[in-house]
């Protein structure tokens, strides 16, 4: 039988936050995360989404957020969502707020640009009518923004640990271009059935293709479980 190949289990998920807070700060070093069920949903059918992980996930995602220097989310998180994007469940700073927005689509007035006192960027391909954050331009790609260029850009503004938190659109596309260096999926013990599915990646028919990351696994105190997952990345080489 072939599977993940998995490390053997640590003591505590702070080892999964020591390996983003001691990345190195020669390059960047991204870290995804996503919550969902045993069967891979992230929302139900009419779309709810709250409350699939237990308290015991969104402490580590906020302990998560703490040890970056920017988290950046996609604009349909922002609409679906309207999250804060902050440190409250651990201690830490909030990091930078970042929304990828190609189109122009996000409105001002949502609770990501006064949440704190952090900066907040609005990556697009044109003109936004965000006001209160700092407007990176960037050129479009059939479409889309790239990571690699997205990346690029947050670097050389002095963000260095990037946390791509979502939408499943967002965090997907990053790994397909091979711009994550971990993924974290908080697996709560709760079967949905059907809805939402975490990731949309290319369909591989061939399984020698398949991303076999190297996953070290964390049991959390309310039944949730980390996957903290070391996936491959051409850009070491």
């Amino acid at each position: 039988m072939t599977g993940l190949r998995t490390a053997p289990p640590e003591n505590s998920a702070d080892e999964a936050l020591r390996r983003v807070r001691e990345a190195s700060p020669e390059r960047p070093f991204v870290v995804a995360q996503l919550g969902q069920s045993l069967d891979g949903r992230i929302a139900t059918v009419t779309g709810e989404s709250r409350y699939i992980n237990g308290p015991g996930a969104l402490t580590h995602l906020h302990a998560l957020r703490a040890c970056v220097d920017a988290v950046v989310v996609g604009v349909g998180t922002i609409i679906a969502d309207d999250p804060l994007l902050t440190v409250r469940r651990a201690p830490g700073k909030s990091p930078a707020r970042v929304v990828i927005d190609p189109s122009g689509r996000l409105e001002p007035g949502l609770r990501w640009e006064s949440a704190d006192e952090a900066p907040c960027y609005v990556i697009s391909g044109g003109n936004t009518k965000i006001t209160a954050a700092t407007h990176i331009p960037l050129p479009m790609d059939n479409g889309t923004l790239a990571p690699a260029r997205i990346i690029d850009a947050l670097f050389k503004l002095g963000m260095r640990r990037l946390l791509i938190e979502g939408g499943a659109r967002t965090i997907s596309g990053f790994i397909e271009a091979n711009c994550v260096d971990r993924l974290h999926i908080l697996l709560a013990p709760v079967l949905i059935g059907s809805g939402k599915m975490g990731l949309d990646l290319i369909p591989q028919g061939d399984l020698s293709r398949a991303r076999r990351p190297v996953v070290h696994t964390y049991p959390l105190s309310d039944g949730d479980v980390l996957f903290d997952c070391a996936l491959s990345d051409p850009r070491k080489a």
